[in-house]
């Protein structure tokens, strides 16, 4: 019986020796929980904090930190961020007081540079060769699709010089977003030739002085296919319609700037072209005269 009561008692006594050590701080069995805790924290998802950054990740930390990711609003803004070549580089929503326009808004000036070439009016815009050589030829970003053709743009340059323009051709390729390349007695209001090369500010305009618009119909024209053209215009064109027997019908445009019915609605009856501002003008059937400009009395209001 005693030898039984020692044999309890040691039992119990390893009992709780054994419960000491296991609830001890830091004891061997939760080693490998407690190694494991860290290196679970360094994973992520997103970028590391300490490598370099994703190009994703990149672009979306410049666009929340860089103030340039808006248009300047005036040639003398001042900012501490690098210099975009335009401001057009970040697509926006366009301007209240203009709700169709595309690209080049009215009230905010672009950076760019300025070059020349030897000019006559003439161009990707398919506007006929003229005495006025106050033109330019737009890049091709800002181009956008013939939307630039025809719109006057106020060009300024470091040393306060400036000059109107009106686009009539498009630059290729290797002219940068922002850059225009005037003709070469724009370019010589601005800057000697041997310059070749110039900082500018630009932004639309709206010319106090302007004829009336006139329409064209492109060679080939018939009731059965048709593409129109306006010309003259003061401020950027963003819609041309033609009344069908349904009601008013949008046409695309082309990059040659001709609006396209390739079906023949339309073709011959009234035309309705729209500007950037909204305001809108009704021009009563034009007959068909392919390559014929045909005048009309009719011309946007000046903003």
């Amino acid at each position: 019986m005693h030898r039984r009561w020692l044999f309890l008692s040691a039992a119990a006594a390893l009992v709780v020796v054994s419960l000491a050590v296991v609830l001890l701080p830091g004891h061997k069995a939760d080693a490998g929980h407690a190694a494991a805790t860290p290196a679970a924290r360094t994973r992520s998802s997103g970028p590391s904090t300490t490598g370099a950054p994703t190009a994703s990740h990149r672009a979306t930390a410049s666009a929340k930190a860089s103030p340039e990711a808006t248009p300047h609003k005036s040639p003398g803004h001042a900012s501490t961020a690098p210099a975009k070549p335009s401001a057009t580089d970040t697509p926006q929503t366009a301007s209240g007081a203009a709700p169709l326009a595309g690209r080049i808004r009215p009230g905010v000036a672009y950076r760019g540079v300025a070059t020349f070439y030897d000019a006559d009016g003439g161009g990707a815009c398919l506007y006929d060769p003229s005495d006025d050589v106050m033109t330019g030829a737009m890049n091709h970003t800002d181009y956008e699709t013939a939307k630039a053709c025809g719109a006057y743009v106020l060009v300024r340059a470091a040393n306060g010089a400036s000059v109107t323009v009106r686009i009539t051709n498009e630059c290729p390729g290797d002219c940068a977003p922002g850059q225009i390349d005037l003709s070469a007695q724009a370019f010589a209001k601005l800057a000697a030739p041997s310059a070749g090369r110039i900082p500018i500010t630009w932004q639309l305009a709206s010319p106090g002085t302007a004829g009336t618009i006139s329409i064209r119909y492109k060679t080939g024209s018939t009731r059965y296919w048709c593409a129109i053209q306006a010309i003259g215009h003061r401020n950027p064109l963003a819609r041309l319609e033609v009344r069908t027997g349904s009601g008013w019908r949008q046409l695309p445009r082309t990059d040659y700037n001709y609006f396209l019915s390739e079906d023949g609605s339309g073709c011959g009856g009234p035309i309705r072209i729209t500007d950037i501002y909204g305001q809108q003008l009704t021009v009563d059937a034009v007959a068909i005269r392919p390559n014929v400009t045909q005048p009309t009395r009719v011309q946007f209001a000046r903003h």
